[in-house]
């Protein structure tokens, strides 16, 4: 990379203090981490921490300040008095040597670091963190949150149910260790379509009566399957063929083993960072920040606050010249005989669909055998309780343990025709649904086709009955994220799906609402 030499990257979000010198490759490398007495992190403690440590730990990576030509820090997301505490620090040093500063997302530096030390090109990515878990991908130059977590990240999940049962901070190795020694018990299962939520995991584990090895060992093949499969969904909308797991809870031996399952299974390559990599560390910020700078330029000091809530999806990937996008080739809905999602197998024949609902090997057995039955008894009661209430649904002829018969629907994928009338239609399709007391679960234009100037809803495996604002705020929540990920014309197909929505179900206006302050959201809570 021409033009910029060594770069040094301080990293702060949370609880580990990091610095590095980055190059054409790591120059050097140093973290000491916050630990709190008891509990979890505590922000102000944290920062306080940081500003004690960050001259210590900036001058064990700072040699030769003579050879440095940038400085990059943590911008956001994440506790704030820990980002104005690097800031500052990265700002004097900016001004004393001399150089230009850059403020660097922490979740787009992670997944930077991790296709530098992988050579994964374009993936979808699986960011599982203390404060953050989200399934992304890239395009027109954004990296786009395909799903992510509804409440908790993974780690925080982790961590909390650890400090319930005694455990050291971080809470993560702790439960990993006692889980080789456990079986497994039931515990909530929360997907809702491309989104997860863990809350309701983690207040069951604590209420749960069972040995601790148990619990522990229950608690991770849940939270991970859930990851996977919302990984899985990704992969199979976009038909990429590469994932790369980032994030400190990357390190979960158990969680590597689960999607490599899932990616054999799939024809898919799995990357995964060496450890250094994978949890908050300088390294990451200096790697980006160096080719933000080689690309884009310095940040102005006036431009330099920190942002908590800074998303993958606001920053602009100028270093990236190459569009992969969606995968062109894809064969159109009237002309599929066969076809592999992301949990089911179905064959389409001249005039009925047989939907099959496969085992998924990197599932625990009695868990992945009661989704199967549970997703397929609902999908077949849901879609003729919405066929009843008037919402274009395919007819169902049979019904086994795992198999739905229906009906074949001719048309096209709503995915393939991206545009305002189709848009406008589904709105008014989805409203009908939520009137009816449905939820879809997984509102993605895979699942929708068009045919004689109307949308068919297809796929219910993940649908409820429900009335509730947030159900249907997520619901539709799903539907934009698709939208966003998958387009560059978002805002004007939001746009239409609104307008049709709003003329079919009169409660339109709270629902849009309530998605978009799921939106809104922060992850560091």
């Amino acid at each position: 990379m021409p033009g910029y030499g060594q770069i040094l990257g301080i990293e702060g979000t949370a609880w580990n203090l990091s610095a590095a010198v980055f190059d054409t490759d790591l120059v050097s490398l140093f973290s000491k981490p916050y630990s709190p007495p008891a509990g979890g992190i505590h922000p102000r403690e944290a920062a306080q921490h940081h500003a004690s440590e960050v001259k210590e730990v900036i001058s064990r990576v700072l040699t030769d300040p003579s050879r440095i030509t940038g400085v990059a820090f943590s911008q956001g997301p994440g506790l704030g008095p820990c980002l104005r505490t690097v800031a500052t620090a990265a700002r004097s040093l900016s001004l004393a040597l001399g150089v230009p500063l850059v403020g660097v997302n922490h979740c787009v530096a992670h997944i930077e670091i991790g296709r530098f030390a992988t050579g994964c090109h374009d993936p979808i990515v699986l960011y599982a963190s203390g404060a953050n878990t989200q399934v992304i991908g890239y395009l027109n130059r954004r990296y786009r949150i395909f799903g992510e977590t509804l409440d908790i990240g993974i780690g925080n999940a982790l961590d909390k149910f650890a400090r319930s049962m005694g455990l050291s901070h971080p809470g993560g190795p702790a439960i990993e260790e006692l889980a080789r020694d456990g079986e497994y018990v039931h515990l909530p299962y929360t997907v809702k379509g491309m989104d997860l939520a863990f809350s309701g995991l983690v207040s069951a584990a604590r209420e749960s009566t069972a040995a601790i090895a148990d619990t522990c060992y229950s608690f991770q093949e849940t939270a991970f399957a859930m990851c996977v499969e919302v990984t899985e969904r990704a992969l199979a909308h976009t038909g990429k063929d590469e994932v790369l797991l980032v994030g400190g809870v990357g390190a979960n031996r158990r969680l590597q083993e689960m999607l490599a399952i899932m990616c054999e299974d799939r024809g898919a390559t799995l990357a995964v960072p060496p450890d250094r990599y994978l949890g908050d560390n300088g390294a990451m910020i200096a790697y980006t920040g160096r080719v933000m700078l080689e690309s884009g330029g310095p940040l102005p000091l006036e431009k330099s606050q920190v942002n908590p809530s800074f998303r993958s999806d606001q920053v602009e990937v100028t270093w990236r010249d190459d569009d992969p996008s969606l995968k062109a080739a894809r064969e159109p809905l009237d002309r599929m005989t066969r076809a592999m999602g992301a949990e089911a197998e179905v064959i389409l024949g001249p005039e009925t669909v047989e939907k099959r609902r496969f085992s998924k090997r990197y599932r625990e057995k009695e868990l992945d055998s009661r989704l199967i039955s549970e997703r397929t008894r609902a999908e077949a009661r849901l879609i003729s309780m919405a066929r009843k209430s008037g919402v274009p649904t395919p007819v169902i002829r049979d019904i086994t343990t795992d198999t739905l018969e229906m009906e074949r629907i001719y048309g096209t994928l709503l995915r393939d025709d991206l545009s305002a009338g189709p848009l406008r239609e589904a709105g008014r399709t989805v409203g009908r649904l939520h009137a009816a007391g449905i939820v879809h679960g997984d509102l993605t234009t895979s699942n929708m086709v068009l045919r004689d100037g109307r949308v068919i809803l297809i796929d219910f495996g993940l649908s409820m009955v429900s009335s509730e604002l947030e159900s249907r705020g997520v619901d539709i929540h799903v539907l934009f994220q698709t939208l966003g990920s998958t387009t560059d014309r978002f805002q004007a197909l939001k746009t239409a799906f609104s307008e049709g929505y709003g003329e079919a179900f009169a409660l339109a206006p709270e629902v849009l609402l309530r998605e978009q302050e799921i939106e809104r959201r922060g992850r560091y809570l």
